[in-house]
């Protein structure tokens, strides 16, 4: 199939276009090549993707899908089957910061891919949400039958925003969608402004780590493989239309949940960083920030009963594979 691939030169779009090369799609990535974090990151996972041995079906584009006209263009020329949305404002700090960016990106960007979907004949959009739509609920695991109107920051806010609107286009258009909220995923290639990330950084270089509301939040920690697999699975399954249980309206839409299954407390999460690095964190313990959640965990049953997903990657065994990445990764912050 022919793919779009937004955001391509992130974390996840990155992985995720490796595997389409690898199981013969061709591929078109594009992403803005922003300095959210440092571009030198971005340009390396490109320059991996460019080094694989089908890297002729890959084709880069600079573009921000916040471009309208230019958006409108890459759509038309190109007829894709497939797209996979996942350039984004990410981040729920910095969405304090910078409310704006999100807008651009998530709001504005999403609504210019929907467009491309609409009037090109597109057989599947597949976008990312996140687990940060579930705000501070307090039932467990988190379902996505469960209401998800109360979101605590404006990343999580775009992000159900982006369920909304995908939800519009396919009951008036007919475009099946298929929205995955992630649920903290981790691995190689990651993101700099994760905690696993900073946190290695600082362990090896014996500074000081932050560690938020004493080290008690609980995370659904998912490595990259495990996302990605599930994202794989997803693609060529586009939903059926169907009724939901609250209206009457009927869309070939569906949202899953892609996580471990299996929440873990920070303090362990630390634990296994120490493990890898062979060196004890030195902490700086500091009270809960605005936006953030107490705990997340991924109810993946739909998802495992659809698609048969089943994540295997053990958390030692996934931040080992993340250490000796960064170790070796030859542009980070090592002694």
């Amino acid at each position: 199939m022919k793919i779009l691939v937004t955001g391509a030169a992130g974390f996840i779009g990155f992985h995720l276009s490796l595997a389409l090369l690898k199981r013969g799609d061709e591929v078109v990535g594009i992403d803005n090549l922003n300095d959210y974090y440092d571009p030198a990151l971005k340009q390396l996972r490109l320059d991996e993707i460019n080094k694989h041995p089908k890297s002729s079906n890959f084709e880069f584009i600079k573009l921000d899908i916040a471009n309208r006209a230019l958006m409108k263009m890459l759509f038309s020329e190109h007829q894709f089957d497939i797209v996979v949305n996942l350039a984004a404002q990410a981040g729920v700090r910095y969405s304090l910061e910078n409310p704006n960016a999100y807008v651009d990106s998530n709001l504005v960007g999403f609504v210019n891919v929907l467009e491309g979907c609409r009037h090109n004949k597109v057989k599947h959009l597949v976008y990312a949400s996140s687990s940060s739509v579930y705000g501070m609920n307090v039932k467990q695991p988190f379902s996505t039958d469960d209401r998800v109107d109360y979101p605590i920051s404006m990343y999580a806010a775009t992000k159900k925003a982006n369920e909304l609107m995908a939800h519009s286009y396919s009951h008036l258009f007919n475009i099946p969608t298929t929205g995955l909220r992630f649920f903290t995923v981790y691995g190689p290639y990651g993101r700099p402004d994760m905690a696993y990330f900073k946190f290695t950084e600082a362990i090896l270089n014996d500074e000081t780590i932050d560690v938020y509301n004493n080290g008690k939040m609980k995370r659904d920690f998912t490595y990259i493989d495990d996302i990605v697999d599930g994202v794989v699975r997803t693609i060529g399954d586009p939903p059926l239309p169907q009724t939901n249980n609250y209206s009457n309206t009927t869309a070939p839409y569906i949202i899953y949940n892609i996580g471990n299954n299996s929440p873990v407390s920070l303090r362990s999460f630390i634990r296994s960083i120490e493990a890898a690095c062979e060196k004890k964190a030195k902490e700086n313990l500091l009270p809960m920030q605005p936006g953030d959640v107490f705990e997340t965990y991924a109810d993946i049953d739909p998802l495992i009963n659809k698609h048969g997903f089943k994540p295997t990657t053990a958390l030692d065994v996934g931040i080992k594979e993340f250490v000796d990445w960064y170790q070796n990764c030859g542009i980070c912050n090592t002694p």
